[in-house]
């Protein structure tokens, strides 16, 4: 793509990088026209409900425990404990009465930038997405169809962890909404749903907050809870304001290890191939020969395998395709990749450089998991011949040379794109919250300081 006049202005200026540096084109500045808006109350009450495990089945498991801000909106986990753990990130454990018996099956994504206007797809998957043919314009999993309408696909992705038995609902025998969701009872008026927005309304502080907000003359709907979440998402973690959108607005210049990294990202690197756009991403979906570790998510195929985007679209051709995930705050949302299979980013920029080579060259001590006893083996898939042939043969990526200087000039540029804004809070950790369960215990070793 040939940039524009302005953007190679853009980057004479703000870079220091030649006008003649063809090919490079930078995003332009984000405004706050690039996000969605919410009338005044929404994010309060969506601080509230993120924060507080009343959310989950046996009122245990918040949102925030796997999407903490002391964590940069994740957990610092290759794979995480959701049921069945206490405590943050890496200091969280099994609970000996209720252990988990196995790990999530894909890396807690971070947070950063979701309630901006562009991002149409959510999971590594995309197994919920904007989709105009779809009920209020959003495909949503089998059996969980929105029940109305919803302002992005943000909010349809907020109320569906609280569903995952793994995650945040428990096992059958627990709780109804566990019971509720084994049953594939989720839309109906007593489904898992519904439990749970029966729950939020029966909390005098929230029902006050929601009758404020969609009035009194309907019932709360589990889409406000996902509305409140999405407006506190969107108001509490956007990460807008890094060294690289000050030089994008003209009011920082970077240093010249961090513009040669930038033109590599752009150029040479071939980053900003799928890494584009203001978010460093476009949203689609591509296989890059990473590692496969932990349970997997597949139908029909050895309990290992994770098969991407093709489990949403049946299309073999989508097999070991994930969502291209936004670069924003990167140097802080280790560990990297739908699993987590590398917890340095140098060693995951190593990784786009030659795929098939870095995947025969992994070992186990990449990734960042719990001590857990767990069914099966977490390394089964890499044991695998002939699956780690399939993940090889399904890469996309042409492999391209640098040196470990240049390595080092594309993470300066990478470090950038750092905004640690979110991370000391707009609106914040609640001393409290309405349900009166205890808050996620956060301990000096947890916070990774930011």
């Amino acid at each position: 793509m040939v940039p524009s006049t302005r953007l190679l202005a853009t980057a004479a200026i703000c870079f220091g990088v030649s006008a003649s540096a063809e090919g490079m084109s930078v995003p332009a500045p984000i405004t706050d026209g690039d996000f969605l808006t919410f009338a005044e109350g929404w994010a309060e009450a969506g601080q509230l409900l993120f924060f507080d495990p009343v959310l989950s089945g046996n009122k245990n498991i918040a949102c925030a425990t796997c999407h903490h801000p002391t964590l940069a909106t994740g957990d610092a986990m290759s794979l995480s404990i959701g049921e069945g753990g206490l405590g943050l990130g890496t200091e969280r454990v099994p609970v000996a009465d209720n252990m988990p018996g196995e790990r999530i099956p894909r890396n807690a994504p971070a947070l950063f930038n979701l309630g901006a206007r562009e991002f149409s797809v959510m999971f590594h998957d995309g197994r919920v997405e904007r989709d105009a043919a779809s009920p209020f314009g959003i495909r949503m999993p089998e059996g969980r169809t929105l029940p109305a309408h919803v302002p992005a696909p943000l909010s349809a992705q907020n109320i569906l962890p609280i569903l995952s038995p793994a995650e945040m609902s428990g096992q059958p025998g627990e709780n109804e909404v566990a019971d509720a969701v084994a049953a594939e009872n989720i839309t109906g008026p007593d489904g898992a749903w519904a439990i749970l927005t029966q729950r939020i309304d029966e909390i005098p502080a929230y029902a006050e907050a929601f009758d404020a907000l969609i009035g009194t003359e309907r019932d709360l709907q589990i889409t406000d809870i996902a509305t409140a979440l999405s407006a506190f998402i969107t108001h509490e973690f956007r990460a807008t304001e890094s060294k690289f959108d000050l030089a994008l607005r003209g009011d920082a210049v970077m240093s010249s290890d961090e513009t040669e990294g930038l033109l590599l990202f752009y150029g040479k690197a071939n980053c900003a191939t799928c890494h584009s756009g203001p978010f460093l991403t476009d949203h689609r979906f591509h296989a890059i020969g990473m590692p496969q570790l932990g349970p997997g998510k597949s139908k029909g195929d050895a309990a290992y395998r994770d098969s991407g985007r093709g489990m949403v679209t049946g299309d073999y051709e989508d097999d070991y395709r994930f969502r291209t995930p936004s670069l924003r705050n990167v140097a802080l949302t280790a560990p990297y990749g739908h699993n987590g299979a590398y917890t340095e980013l140098e060693e995951m920029i190593r990784h786009h450089l030659d795929p098939k080579t870095a995947l025969d060259a992994y070992t186990e001590s990449k990734a960042t998991l719990h001590a857990l006893e767990v069914e099966g083996d977490d390394y089964a898939a890499m044991k695998d011949a002939e699956e780690v042939e399939r993940i090889r043969e399904a890469s996309e990526i042409t492999p391209v040379t640098l040196t470990d200087e240049e390595v080092d000039q594309i993470l300066a540029f990478l470090n950038t794109l750092t905004d640690d804004t979110p991370l000391t809070g707009r609106l914040g950790v609640p001393a409290s919250v309405p349900s009166g369960l205890p808050l996620d215990p956060v301990s000096a070793s947890v916070n990774k300081g930011f």
